[in-house]
């Protein structure tokens, strides 16, 4: 049988949400940190924990970028923030404290380089992961390349982006990609996206939420959003892009089985357990 896969999105979806969820699930840590580390990243260092949010508990994922630019920004992205200078590409759900202590360390950033996809397709082939992985990942950013270009009225290969503003979302995609990979996932489901109200500030000044590329990429694959009463972004582009790239449906099977729950914890605090649960889908009862 098909491993199948839903994402709960009732409190919004990042990057780092994604990635705790799935290793919380069973994903290997050692296959993130070494399929990572592949990769030849500088810039960030990775901490592994567990959260408590409202109550539930959660496997926390944090990625602590260890340069900075120098035009930082207050770009609320639900989760956290990073500075960043060229399209957010980016997933600003980290720019915490981690809980935990680091173990992957890569520090040597160079703040001044520019990469646009192709350089960053690049990357992932480089990287020791599976074909699999490979695809999963440069799927993901094209949908994100693809909405920033719509966004910023440019051709998808002129759309380039501060190598320290991409190094949490190329970790966050990857990660997420080589997670689901080694999980063995071939069908996903997701709920509607949950999204909540307000402004965040970026670099086209303050915009509502969601944020353009994130609403430009529900426009392009046609999630379907429900909008909360929590203040604040809820979903980033990564998050949004990852459901796109991999949802064939927004909706449970009528019959399902619960083989197993992943729970995923978000930087941010709302009524609701700010968490993203994944549910791997056992053989369905006939």
């Amino acid at each position: 049988m098909a491993k199948e896969l839903y994402f709960e999105c009732y409190s919004g979806i990042s990057g780092d949400m994604t990635v705790a969820a799935l290793l919380d699930l069973g994903a290997d840590r050692k296959a993130l940190e070494d399929g990572l580390a592949s990769l030849g990243i500088d810039g960030y260092r990775l901490s592994f924990s567990r959260a408590n949010k409202n109550g539930i508990d959660a496997y926390d994922f944090c990625v602590e970028l260890t340069e900075t630019e120098e035009h930082p920004h207050d770009h609320d992205h639900g989760h956290g923030e990073h500075p960043h200078e060229h399209p957010h590409i980016h997933d600003h759900s980290h720019g915490v404290q981690p809980h935990g202590v680091g173990e992957s360390a890569h520090i040597h950033a160079h703040p001044h380089v520019h990469r646009g996809l192709p350089e960053i397709l690049a990357i992932i082939d480089s990287g020791a992961i599976t074909k699999g992985a490979k695809a999963i990942a440069k799927k993901i950013f094209y949908v994100v390349a693809e909405a920033e270009a719509k966004v910023h009225g440019k051709p998808i290969d002129e759309v380039h982006f501060h190598e320290v503003g991409a190094v949490d979302s190329i970790v966050d995609i990857v990660g997420a990609a080589i997670c689901l990979d080694n999980l063995g996932i071939e069908k996903v489901y997701a709920s509607p996206l949950y999204e909540g109200t307000g402004y965040v500030r970026c670099q086209h000044g303050l915009m509502p939420v969601p944020a353009p590329a994130t609403a430009q990429i529900c426009a392009n694959y046609h999630i379907p959003l429900k909008i909360t009463a929590n203040k604040g972004e809820m979903v980033t582009p990564t998050g949004a892009a990852i459901i796109a790239a991999l949802a064939d449906q927004f909706s449970l099977p009528d019959v399902f089985v619960l083989e197993k729950i992943g729970v995923g914890a978000g930087k941010k605090d709302f009524v609701c357990a700010n968490v993203l649960r994944v549910y791997l889908l056992g053989e369905r009862q006939r």
